[in-house]
């Protein structure tokens, strides 16, 4: 009777009156309640010192740098897994789809046993900072079949459970790591926690400069927060001469909103996700965040700058420059020509996953410079200066993964091989600001990949700042077409910016590369997810750096909306498009015929290849396309009601 006490106090604290009551989602439970809801959080931290990397014995097999000329054992032997649990969520999701005229069914248990045959998904969340997050947010939840509703008529739930590969970079990669460092939680959990329960995550209205509220079982106050930031560095700094830098203080701040607010989950690290039990289980999709190399001086250009990536088991670059991988649990270890001397100890806890998440999104270490303004610790602001001084004010952006796991490896083709250290940037700032390199590769084998691009390509100029334009697209098609560092990747062909505007393709989902028969390579189905306003003028600053509960919620369900089209409402043929997408790789390889309705799609969604490069001028306008109450959307309304039903029969089946 208690178990069932706490799901009707639950009921009762999500239940709300009306469409316009905006906050009464966020009823104060009981400890109980929150306790209940908050069981899911978080994977053990395992870093021996904390913040601080330490020394520990090495493995019985050494740890070394592996050529990157496939994919490493760990993530083959996770995809075996992960591939066949797929095949159950797609079936159920591609028959939903309603696909006129196709059995799915019957299509994917002809196949099932030939994972290779079904179609291989991939999900790319880009940067654009707390934007990035909550518009990326709102399509993860339209896409995760635990989004209560999401499997109604209209909707968009079990892609995620069908999806291999989950990418994020910047803001999309805290919305990627927040997720997998708190055991792959849901959006709709996240934003179900109250201010004031335990971990008290995504809670955006104090800003990353004034730090977590204090209060209900908030432990820091604003001076002891900057304490702590001070502390956990500098600890690191002292320990083994290691070299910090911003964005070791960017990512432990990040870790108070995104890891763990009460002390910001010092001890998590990436590498321990691969220790999940559901991660190691192939439950979810493979996690990757993505960051550019760029020594200190050097300008960044698309062509030219090497892109690493960072998965539970790995950091490193397929690029032909670096083209190797390091053991992702153990970088800060002294590596050299790939190997790591006998003579000397491992060293742990280095990936810290607030530092990864920072390193992914590195431009945002200016924040950081705004503590100057603040009632920071002299000692702190002291720091900060310091930094500058050794870096240069316009060198703030990198993040210091001395010592260089790459050191002497690779010698002549890595351009860093002969330096002791390695800086690396946000990702974003070779302008692929949507992580496709890593989910390119032809070792992955891709078959389509949903780009949710919440980037902020245009300015006042066109009418509206802070919306996409394609951008992201257009790098990493020109860099696909650079044969120094494309090194056997294929993409599909993009247009130029205007033409993006022109056309309109940056208002809608639109899809690239429909005809694999165009390519030489194996290069995926890209369906292109922009930001656009529904029922939220979503195009927020990227450096606005605060939101009540019902800002954020009103982004994240906009961006559920552009990800479904307002759950097939502006077009009820969508999902089965959708379906097609998914699908098309899948039928090319196995011979199937394309269905009509498929062809209907793609010729409907499919860029034809028409350019309108002309200045399009002021195109763009802060309205909306959906009309729905915005006060509505302050619950993320997908839906309370349908989590309360799942509640009760979870307890139900207890008793």
């Amino acid at each position: 009777m208690k178990t069932l006490s706490i799901v009707l106090q639950l009921a009762t604290a999500l239940s709300f009156a009306d469409s316009t009551s905006a906050n009464a989602i966020y009823q104060e439970p009981s400890l109980e309640v929150a306790r209940a809801i908050n069981a899911w959080k978080r994977a053990a931290p395992v870093a021996p010192d904390g913040y601080t990397p330490a020394a520990v014995d090495c493995p019985s097999t050494r740890p070394t740098i592996r050529l990157a000329n496939g994919l490493s054992d760990e993530e083959t032997a996770w995809l075996e897994k992960r591939r066949s649990n797929t095949v159950s969520p797609m079936r159920e999701f591609l028959v939903r789809m309603n696909i006129t005229g196709f059995d799915a069914g019957a299509y994917v248990d002809t196949h099932a046993k030939n994972t290779s045959a079904m179609p291989n998904v991939a999900i790319a969340v880009s940067g654009g900072g707390w934007r990035a997050l909550m518009n990326g947010a709102g399509a993860l939840a339209a896409y995760d079949n635990r989004t209560p509703n999401a499997t109604n008529t209209g909707q968009l739930g079990g892609l995620l459970q069908s999806a291999t590969y989950l990418a994020g970079l910047s803001g999309g990669g805290w919305l990627v790591g927040s997720l997998f460092v708190n055991n792959y939680t849901s959006v709709q959990d996240l934003i179900n926690s109250t201010p004031d329960q335990s971990g008290d995550l995504w809670q955006f209205g104090n800003s990353i400069i004034q730090g977590p509220e204090s209060g209900g079982i908030q432990i820091l106050s604003t001076v002891q927060y900057y304490d702590d930031l001070y502390d956990t560095v500098n600890a690191k700094s002292e320990a083994r001469n290691f070299n910090t830098s911003l964005t070791d203080y960017w990512g432990r701040a990040l870790s108070f909103q995104l890891v763990n607010a009460t002390d910001g989950g010092p001890a998590y690290t990436w590498s321990s996700i691969a220790n999940d039990t559901e991660f190691a289980a192939g439950n979810t999709p493979l996690p990757i965040l993505v960051a550019d190399g760029r020594a200190p001086g050097e300008v960044l250009i698309s062509g030219n700058a090497t892109n690493y990536e960072f998965n539970p088991w790995e950091m490193g670059s397929f690029d032909p420059t670096v083209y190797g991988f390091a053991p992702l649990r153990y970088v800060g270890s002294n590596f050299t020509g790939g190997k790591v001397d006998s003579n000397q100890q491992c060293i742990e806890g280095f990936d810290n996953v607030g530092y990864v998440m920072g390193t992914s999104s590195s431009l945002f270490n200016q924040l950081i410079l705004n503590l100057n303004s603040t009632d920071a610790p002299q000692l702190l602001k002291s720091v900060i200066g310091d930094i500058l001084t050794d870096l240069g004010e316009d060198q703030n952006d990198i993040a210091d993964w001395t010592p260089n796991p790459f050191y002497h490896f690779n010698n002549k083709t890595n351009p860093n091989a002969a330096n002791k250290r390695l800086t690396l940037v946000d990702g974003g700032e070779d302008l692929q600001n949507i992580p496709l390199n890593p989910l390119i590769q032809p070792v992955r084998h891709v078959d389509v990949i949903f780009a949710v691009d919440s980037s902020a390509d245009t300015t006042t100029d066109n009418g509206a700042a802070n919306w996409p334009n394609g951008t992201s697209l257009v790098a990493t098609y020109q860099r696909s077409l650079n044969e120094t560092i494309e090194n056997g990747t294929a993409f599909p062909s993009i247009p130029d910016q205007n033409t993006f505007v022109n056309l309109g393709l940056n208002k809608r989902p639109t899809f690239f590369g429909c005809d694999s028969s165009n390519f030489t390579g194996d290069a995926p189905l890209v369906v292109y997810v922009p930001n656009t306003p529904y029922v939220y003028n979503s195009n927020v600053s990227t450096f606005t750096l605060s939101y009540n509960n019902t800002e954020r919620n009103a982004i994240i369900e906009n961006g559920y909306d552009v990800a479904t089209m307002a759950n097939g409402t502006l077009d009820a043929d969508f999902p089965a498009c959708v379906g097609c997408a998914v699908l098309s790789r899948s039928l090319a390889r196995t011979g199937t015929t394309v269905p009509d309705v498929c062809k209907t799609c793609f010729t409907k969604y499919c860029w034809d290849g028409t350019l309108n490069s002309t200045n399009p001028g002021k195109t763009f306008a802060s309205s909306k396309l959906v009309q729905i109450k915005v006060s509505a959307a302050g619950t993320f309304v997908p839906n309370a009601v349908g989590l309360i039903a799942a509640m009760a029969a979870a307890v139900l089946l207890i008793l």
